[in-house]
């Protein structure tokens, strides 16, 4: 028997340069992007990650909450959080960054959270390998995906669904998938998925299902909406598309000097004005050059060789400055060659935006 369902005839509406909806601003108060000064930190603050929280919180019990290993396995089974202590852990540090950073940029933007630059962080995710949990529930020969459904269920674009991702049997096995039960030290708080999630380093943000109640194995292709809908690189809405999954390479600038409350524009004070930002690039890959632009004018950073394979990496930048007023853009290069462009490439969903950030600063003259 069909359901009732208000939302089947959603339209995406049109969006206006420079001018945000109603409903958009509520998407915006309602999830929350990491500050930019914030980028001083090698980890994120917990409080200071940014969140994107497609439905409601899931009011879920630690001590009660079950994961079931469902589907096309031998050996099905359950998970409580007293066995997952149990077992042998990793602590990982991982940048997360939403597929959606920096949508608001893009034009035509896209209905939809209208991202700046912020959706990003970098926390030390502790819990136990995926991979030995499916091998442990002995998958049949012919699965080629495993289905994580999360606790979260709502409606987008007209379909109702719990949030789901799949991952094939050949991404389990190459991608060092965690199951997640504490984050920077701590278990996780609701926000951030407590008291299961899972998270794909290297990957956008979307394949981190958070609220994890199941994981089914399955020998069909899974066409899930969050898998087939959304999160693929489309040029048109009708488009089949192609699947998001690594994320680009990037940088971002901490701020400097002191911000105009509502422009964000910033001042200093001429001299030596220390710069510095974060880089990163998905797949395990390396960030070898970041370059810093004053008025379109490029010199290369120097970059920290302290980092981990799935965190971001540390540059900075001694800027002598004088009174003026600049544009400064940070510019990221990966061990593939791969290079930020300066200009977004067009997406209809506004997903992976890795442009350059542009910081408008007026520098003054320094009081003797």
């Amino acid at each position: 028997m069909a359901t009732y369902n208000p939302f089947k005839k959603f339209i995406r509406p049109k969006t206006e340069t420079g001018v945000f909806s109603e409903t958009e601003v509520n998407l915006a108060n309602r999830n929350s992007g990491l500050p930019l000064e914030s980028l001083e930190h090698d980890v994120t603050p917990i409080g200071q990650h940014y969140l994107l929280i497609h439905f409601d919180i899931p009011k879920l019990n630690q001590a009660d909450h079950i994961i079931s290993f469902t589907g096309d396995f031998f050996n099905p089974y359950t998970l409580n959080y007293r066995d997952i202590k149990k077992m042998p852990s990793q602590t990982i540090p991982v940048t997360l960054e939403c597929a959606g950073n920096g949508r608001s940029s893009m034009e035509p933007r896209s209905f939809s959270m209208p991202w700046s630059y912020g959706a990003v962080g970098t926390s030390e995710w502790t819990g136990t390998p995926m991979k030995a949990l499916i091998q442990r529930a002995k998958p049949k020969s012919d699965v080629i995906n495993f289905i994580f459904t999360g606790a979260d269920r709502g409606f987008d674009s007209g379909v109702e669904h719990n949030f789901e991702r799949s991952l094939t049997v050949e991404q389990i096995n190459n991608l060092d998938v965690l199951l997640v039960y504490e984050m920077n030290g701590q278990p996780l708080l609701p926000q951030h998925g407590a008291p299961f999630r899972i998270v794909v380093p290297g990957w956008y943000g979307m394949a981190s299902v958070k609220w994890l109640n199941e994981i089914q194995a399955s020998t069909e292709p899974f066409q899930g909406y969050q898998q087939v809908g959304t999160y693929r690189y489309r040029q048109k809405r009708d488009d089949e598309g192609e699947p998001i999954t690594s994320m680009k390479v990037k940088s971002l600038m901490k701020p400097p000097g002191i911000p105009d409350w509502t422009s964000r524009k910033r001042i200093v004070s001429s001299g030596q004005v220390d710069l510095m930002g974060r880089a990163w690039v998905g797949g395990g890959r390396q960030i070898i050059k970041v370059e810093i632009s004053i008025n379109g004018s490029w010199h290369n950073a120097t970059l920290d060789q302290d980092s981990s394979k799935y965190a971001w990496k540390k540059w900075s930048f001694e800027w002598a400055a004088i009174p003026g007023d600049y544009i400064i853009s940070s510019r990221a290069t990966d061990e593939a060659g791969d290079i930020q462009p300066l200009e977004a490439p067009f997406d209809i969903g506004g997903f992976a935006n890795n442009s350059v950030q542009k910081t408008h600063i007026f520098v003054r003259k320094a009081e003797q």
